[in-house]
């Protein structure tokens, strides 16, 4: 079938079914991976994961269905290994061999954050496209690393020479997409004055993620919990006040930001702050006030999920293989299974530091953790007025102003809301609804985004994971079947380029490092002196 491209080039529409190897089979994977599988036409083909339970529990999911076995290239024990697999499977094509498995036309990878930036470099030699998970990596030298294994020197203009997509899925998400046509296209509120954007990250969420969980501590480079919990937020207020609007041509570049500030700290998992009727305990199955905690992990995973049978994200991250210890054995045989880990604990004064960040500790008290980032934080965000012939084709690029504020101790779990205001009426806006105020009629309209019709499509923010994985297949399907240009697929189905996705990375950096040395960052002058130096070599 002949179809037209954007650049107007007309090509003959194949017919390959897509394949796609995720590395890391964590939630991440697992996200991705189901909407692929359900929402588009592609496959997911193979597996990386070093944990054997959850490898396998991943493959019998969505590889090779429950009770088959894989075939040669769909799994494996680690990233590496299928890296040295296919360099092998290209060599033997190269030689001409005969029944050389197939290899895959595009990667997800969603390992721990600090090992994107040697997957990611690894593998660019590849010319395979990727979908890395957020952040794309944990500094701004490993992030400047990828790009430049993805973008040689000289190819600037041209990018990745195929789809690249990062997991900024709040960008996908019917809610958002709806919220930015509405100020972006429609100007439903005239200019955008200022943004307040928030995210209440969950009081128990945030005990299990970033008090005793994977992401309690600080990177190296002092970036923290702005970084794997907010980069969203930060990508979310860069999109609407930053990267070119909708129907910009693909070289528009963005509205840079005049300066850069926050503030925050850890205000309350902390020793001081431990409750003195818990005495001396350091884990919740010896803490006398158990019982009385708002943050016992006895009450969290065992009272309010097993006890209920609910063995689902966070309970299968404290036992991965809980779902099938309770499905084979039983509630008693899974609550033991359970308990037995929450009990593992250590002795600060003994342990390796090393050991204690080497893990999880999902039993240890909360004031008596090796945490130490933001529970709460505050970053603004300025813009001056565009150039006028800038601000002619793009009224969006006048003055502004962006805030977020990231806080911990809240009911509602990562439901951002938030309040816009602009120079002819105000929007409010939750995960759901969209409430708009005009100053001409005094009157407001609300905008209910209705429910996916897979309930499935909803669980994760807003159906940005499903939004996201479809239009990163639908690209790759662009290029491979239809004759796409990378670029026009990128711009059209991504709408974000990796320059961008480094950028909207460099202000979490950029915040942090305002934050740490209680300053105010120019952006222009920071950009300059520690992205295009060394973007440019």
């Amino acid at each position: 079938m002949a179809i037209t491209t954007p650049a107007g080039k007309t090509a003959t529409k194949g017919n390959k079914k897509l394949k796609f190897l995720v590395i890391g089979a964590g939630s991440r994977g697992h996200a991705y991976s189901e909407a692929v599988v359900e929402a588009t036409s592609a496959a997911i083909y193979a597996v990386a994961e070093p944990r054997p339970y959850n490898r396998q529990e991943f493959g019998e999911t969505f590889i090779w269905g429950e009770g088959g076995r894989p075939a040669e290239g769909q799994e494996f024990e680690d990233w590496k290994d299928w890296l040295q697999w296919e360099q092998t499977r290209r060599q033997r094509v190269a030689r001409g061999e005969e029944n050389v498995p197939e290899g895959v036309d595009g990667v997800f990878v969603c390992a721990l954050d600090e090992l994107h930036v040697e997957i990611m470099c690894a593998i660019a030699p590849l010319n395979l496209h990727i979908l890395c998970e957020k952040p794309l990596a944990t500094s701004l030298k490993d992030c400047l690393a990828i790009y430049r294994s993805f973008v040689p020197h000289g190819q600037e203009d041209v990018g990745p020479s195929k789809v690249f997509s990062i997991g900024h899925v709040m960008r996908y998400s019917p809610h958002n997409m709806r919220l930015r046509r509405l100020l972006l296209t429609d100007r439903v509120i005239g200019d955008i004055v200022s943004i307040e954007h928030t995210e209440p990250v969950g009081y128990w969420h945030f005990s299990h993620s970033y008090v005793r969980g994977n992401w309690r501590r600080e990177t190296r480079e002092g970036v923290g919990s702005l970084l794997t919990k907010s980069c969203h937020d930060i990508d979310f207020l860069v999109w609407l006040l930053s990267s070119p609007p909708p129907g910009a041509p693909r070289d528009t570049p963005p509205h840079q930001p005049r300066s850069i500030t926050s503030s925050g700290v850890l205000t309350q998992f902390q020793g001081k702050r431990k409750p003195k009727e818990a005495g001396t305990a350091t884990n919740c199955l010896t803490c006398p006030i158990e019982r009385q905690c708002t943050y016992s992990a006895v009450r969290i995973y065992k009272d309010k999920q097993l006890d209920r049978g609910d063995t689902k994200w966070p309970l299968n991250i404290v036992c991965p293989d809980i779902e099938d210890t309770f499905k084979a054995s039983g509630a008693a045989a899974a609550e033991k299974q359970l308990m037995g880990k929450l009990a593992e604990d250590y002795d600060k004064n003994s342990t390796p530091d090393e050991k204690i960040a080497s893990r999880p500790w999902f039993g240890r008290c909360v004031w008596e953790s090796d945490n130490n980032v933001c529970d709460d934080q505050f970053v603004t965000i300025r813009w001056d007025d565009d150039d006028d012939e800038a601000i002619k084709k793009f009224p969006s690029r006048i003055a502004k102003t962006a805030t977020l504020h990231m806080i911990a101790p809240t009911q509602k779990q990562c439901e951002r809301r938030g309040w816009v205001y602009g120079t002819e009426g105000e929007i409010e806006y939750d995960s759901r609804t969209i409430r708009i105020y005009s100053f001409a009629t005094n009157e407001f309209t609300t905008i209910e985004i209705p429910k996916a019709q897979n309930p499935k499509e909803d669980r994760t923010h807003g159906g940005g994971d499903w939004g996201l994985a479809r239009m990163y297949v639908a690209a790759v399907d662009a290029v491979e079947n239809q004759g796409w240009d990378v670029r026009d697929a990128q711009n059209h189905f991504i709408g974000c380029t990796m320059e961008e996705a480094v950028r909207s990375h460099a202000v979490v950096f950029a915040a942090e490092e305002a934050r740490r040395e209680e300053k105010v960052v120019k952006w222009q002058q920071w950009w300059d002196q520690n992205l295009k130096s060394q973007v440019a070599g």
